[in-house]
């Protein structure tokens, strides 16, 4: 397998020699497109041994493998003009042919611009993509660590980036909710960026297939909606590389643009694994599309509203959440409240500083839910750096192996958990408890008498009071001083 850092930076050497990319992001948009065309062939030569019957949705020459994969093939002006005027607006307006493939490729093409002016260097961006064999590689995952990659550049050149879950939260969270394929149970991320809760999600339920039927199931049990468009390419690339044929079931639309009265019984669903965004605020008016005592423009808490709604009884969710709305108040208390009246929220895992370096510092917890019982108590893990570390960062990231104290710790829902100890890591708490402090979550190990930094509204009044008792301080050696000095000036007369 090629270096997945060495093979971006080849192609972001090459695409800043390129008057027409004007930053990063224009790169990445520039290859999420093109992996998605070379991806897209990969997988239809796959089609094409599978089924006899299979026939392309692109005409011959629009296909990856004709215009792209000769090293030698057309360069320069010849293929800033095939590109500009030929290959994006068929693509854009493709039509006939299997109309679900075809509709996927025009959604996926409404939004690609080409930004390159320089065909010979283009040529050389193309023969690079083309020297990555995702289908050979035993990690499939590597197109996930391209992504990664280029997003964690950009944070580092100050730019606002996407949150690249990272790949063990993302495996322990779809592990521990465990959907069913023999319950053929439904699965949603309603904030899905690159897909990376599907492909986990995905995963996990080819490691139960036992018949063809089991895999045609899974071709269409999940579904995923994201707001940016450039995330949505790489969403639907990142799940044709995984194996689904037609990733039709990814929309790229605004899951809170629509009112929560309107989704339906029939659109809800038996598992949810997400990380909404956290941090940002929804454009003005968004607040309207929920009942009056849940408005408020934070995205992170108008999803969890919206996850409330769209869980079946006896549904699952596991998410990522920001201590912020563990200890917030106003609408985050009502919030909270109606989450555990309707919902057991039997397990939040804290996590330490830094799983989400270099894109946030802000601490996050793993929430685990069950819609249909209100919650009685609510158990904690607090996980910890493993041995010798003091942080996570970009050559140390969290690994799925931290978890297995975790796993082992479970246990099982269906008999409420009652294999559950406490120990250093792990206590629990009652929804008493959680009532008398008006339903703040952001609790404390008891057992760890080392609390942290904590929040802002604990430190806030330690640092007031800081602050008085140094103005004091200040004003008392400043009165002694003067003292001092005057002492000294009236010896000397």
């Amino acid at each position: 397998m090629p270096n997945v850092s060495n093979v971006v930076k080849t192609i972001q050497d090459i695409m800043r020699k390129d008057a027409g990319t004007y930053g990063d992001a224009q790169r990445l948009e520039q290859l999420g497109w093109m992996f998605f065309l070379k991806i897209f062939d990969d997988r239809e030569k796959e089609l094409e041994l599978l089924r006899d019957d299979y026939k392309s949705p692109l005409p011959k020459y629009l296909r990856w493998s004709s215009w792209a994969t000769d090293e030698e093939g057309i360069t320069g002006e010849e293929l800033l003009a095939f590109v500009n005027n030929t290959l994006l607006p068929k693509l854009k307006s493709l039509t006939g042919g299997a109309d679900k493939i075809a509709g996927l490729i025009r959604m996926t093409f409404d939004d690609a611009n080409n930004y390159m002016k320089n065909g010979t260097l283009m040529r050389q961006v193309i023969n690079k993509i083309n020297g990555i064999d995702f289908n050979a590689s035993d990690d499939r995952h590597m197109f996930g660590d391209i992504y990664e990659k280029i997003l964690k550049d950009l944070q580092s050149a100050g730019n606002a980036g996407e949150f690249y879950t990272p790949r063990a939260v993302t495996q322990f969270i779809v592990e521990q909710v465990n959907p069913r394929l023999d319950k053929q149970e439904t699965i949603l991320d309603p904030a899905c960026g690159t897909g990376g809760f599907l492909v986990c999600a995905i995963e996990h339920l080819r490691r139960q297939v036992k018949t063809e039927a089991d895999e045609r199931f899974i071709q269409d049990c999940f579904a995923g909606i994201e707001k940016k468009h450039l995330p949505h390419v790489l969403c639907m690339t990142n799940l044709l590389l995984h194996g689904i044929d037609v990733p039709s079931n990814v929309r790229h639309d605004n899951t809170l643009a629509r009112p929560l009265r309107d989704w339906s019984p029939k659109e809800r669903v038996d598992v949810i694994v997400t990380n909404p965004p956290f941090g940002g605020m929804e454009e003005d008016g968004i607040e309207a599309n929920f009942p009056s005592e849940f408005r408020t423009r934070e995205t992170a808490d108008l999803f969890l509203v919206l996850l409330m709604k769209l869980l079946k009884p006896g549904g699952r969710a596991g998410l990522v959440l920001p201590d912020g709305t563990l200890f917030g108040e106003g609408v985050k208390t009502r919030i909270k409240e109606a989450l555990l009246t309707e919902c057991n929220l039997h397990t939040i895992v804290r996590l330490p500083n830094g799983v989400f370096n270099p894109y946030t510092g802000i601490r996050t917890n793993l929430l685990f839910f069950t819609k249909g019982q209100p919650t009685t108590e609510i158990w904690y893990y607090e996980h910890p750096y493993p041995p010798g570390a003091k942080s996570y960062n970009k050559g140390k990231p969290i690994r799925i192996e931290e978890f297995e104290p975790e796993r082992n710790w479970w246990g099982d829902e269906s008999d409420g958990f009652a294999a559950r100890v406490e120990t250093e890591q792990a206590w629990r708490v009652s929804i008493e408890q959680i009532k008398a402090g008006n339903y703040n979550l952001d609790l404390k190990n008891p057992h760890n008498t080392d609390t942290g930094p904590g929040d802002v509204d604990h430190l806030l009044p330690e640092y007031e009071k800081l602050l008085a008792q140094i103005a004091a301080t200040r004003a008392t050696l400043k009165a002694q001083l003067q003292n001092a000095l005057t002492d000294t000036a009236g010896t000397d007369t």
